[in-house]
């Protein structure tokens, strides 16, 4: 069986559990095909043989992998759905980061869960993502975000105007510090700390969350993912940020963005339909800090 395994930010604290995975993975017979970064890191860190399969764009793993890891927080998982892209492979994170809502495999927990991937006893939930177009094409083939585009002010002080219209029809000009769209799988991140729903994976919606609106009975606004979402930006600036999960561009005043729901989605191994559990535990809902 070959694997993806992809990786960022490898420091003293978490160099055991690179060791501990790819020793996993070599007991199991499986073939590591790892990032071409990480690789080269784990070559100096922890003796890796220079032999291995390593690959450094998507278009490395369209055909040939059956299985894709991260090992990291979510951003690294959010980097390593670019790279499975539309290859339909399943995908899973190992959390050795904070919160942990995509990659929410406990680093205490690499080898029980290694156990029952070996065993194929999990289940793949879809994830829904967003495709996103712009005049120039900035973002390139990099156009697509498993959590959320943001369109905010960039050397500016000052509020900006965002205007939206949804399937051709004007919806609202949002005078705010920024405007996020995001998914179910955003809805736990950017999109909640702005005020945001949360939304359970598998529902068909995208979410608008005003960043800090200057009206106060502007609120978060749920649409059917199916329909177009039109956008530019409008302020005493001439260029403005838009970011796709955390990756940051420049725009002119007026260049329109268009989002789009994805025509894949992503496969995400789970051992249970376990949502509301990481929701609950995660945001630590019914526990009582008194006691």
């Amino acid at each position: 069986m070959n694997v993806s395994v992809f990786g960022q930010k490898v420091v003293k604290q978490n160099l055991p559990y690179f060791s501990e995975f790819l020793g996993i993975l070599k007991d199991f017979g499986w073939n590591a095909i790892i990032h071409k970064d990480l690789k080269e890191t784990l070559v100096k860190r922890i003796g890796l043989p220079e032999h291995v399969d390593e690959f450094s764009t998507h278009h490395d793993l369209k055909t040939g992998i059956d299985l894709s890891f991260s090992i990291g927080g979510d951003g690294t998982f959010m980097k390593n759905v670019k790279f499975v892209r539309d290859s339909g492979v399943p995908v899973m994170g190992i959390n050795t980061g904070r919160l942990g809502f995509l990659a929410n495999i406990g680093k205490e927990h690499i080898s029980e869960a290694m156990e029952m991937v070996k065993d194929k006893n999990y289940v793949h939930q879809k994830r829904s993502l967003i495709r996103v177009e712009t005049e120039n094409n900035i973002f390139g083939e990099e156009n697509i975000a498993l959590n959320e585009i943001t369109l905010q002010k960039k050397d500016t002080s000052s509020m900006i105007t965002v205007h939206a219209s949804l399937e051709g029809k004007y919806l609202n000009s949002y005078w705010a510090d920024g405007l996020i769209v995001a998914t179910p799988s955003g809805s736990t991140a950017y999109s909640l700390s702005c005020g945001g729903p949360i939304i359970t994976p598998g529902c068909q919606v995208h979410i608008l969350t005003p960043i800090a609106p200057h009206n106060l009975n502007v609120r978060p606004m749920v649409v059917p993912d199916h329909m177009p979402i039109k956008l530019s930006v409008e302020g005493r600036s001439r260029k403005y940020l838009v970011s796709l999960d955390g990756k940051s561009m420049s725009i002119s005043q007026g260049e329109e963005v268009t989002v789009h729901k994805a025509d894949f989605m992503i496969n995400v191994i789970k051992f249970e339909d376990n949502f509301l559990d990481t929701i609950r535990n995660k945001m630590l809902w019914g526990i009582d800090k008194r006691n």
